[in-house]
């Protein structure tokens, strides 16, 4: 693909998220209701996904644009040792699951990021936050597989490039870091 075609699918895939912007608003919500209540986020997603799980968490605890007090946000996808313990001992597809599970309290939000909505591993997060009662967001793409209607509030970014998927993941991501700033000291 060149870079002219590249960079066209980009742009039609964040001119197109006016059509799920009223999933977006309500992520939103979401996201600051459980700060507000001192609930924490727990986010998940694999490869890409996992850095994009990264850099939202360390955007809320350390900080995005403005100092704020350091908000509860843990990367599920960031302990390599955990992982792997988890990986080895009951499976790939259950190393987010096992980690909601025995680090979710209620009124936490387990928020997951995947390209393809296909992941094992987040269908099966997925799972595990709704057997818990627990509120979920998915940052999906590609008509949002397996995981769609499994969470709280889906976002299916339109169209069907996992990489224009992943950069609007990563815009919706700053969105978010820009309300919760605004909305906490």
């Amino acid at each position: 693909m060149t870079f002219d075609a590249s960079l066209a699918e980009t742009l039609r895939t964040f001119q197109a998220l006016a059509v799920i912007r009223p999933q977006i608003d309500r992520a939103g919500e979401l996201m600051l209701a459980t700060l507000r209540r001192g609930g924490k986020l727990l986010i998940c997603g694999n490869g890409g996904s996992a850095a994009e799980a990264g850099h939202f968490s360390t955007e809320l605890v350390g900080r995005y644009a403005k100092t704020r007090r350091s908000l509860p946000a843990i990367a599920l996808s960031a302990d390599g040792s955990l992982l792997s313990c988890i990986g080895n001992d009951f499976g790939f597809d259950t190393v987010f699951s096992r980690q909601v599970s025995g680090l979710a309290k209620p009124g936490d939000l387990v928020v997951v990021l995947t390209s393809s909505g296909n992941s094992a591993n987040i269908v099966a997060a997925l799972h595990e936050a709704k057997k818990l009662g627990l509120e979920s967001v998915a940052f999906l793409g590609r008509g949002g597989g397996k995981c769609a209607g499994l969470a709280t509030c889906d976002l299916i970014i339109p169209g069907e490039s996992g990489a224009a998927a992943q950069e609007a993941h990563l815009f919706l991501i700053h969105h978010f870091c820009r309300l919760i700033d605004a909305a906490f000291d």
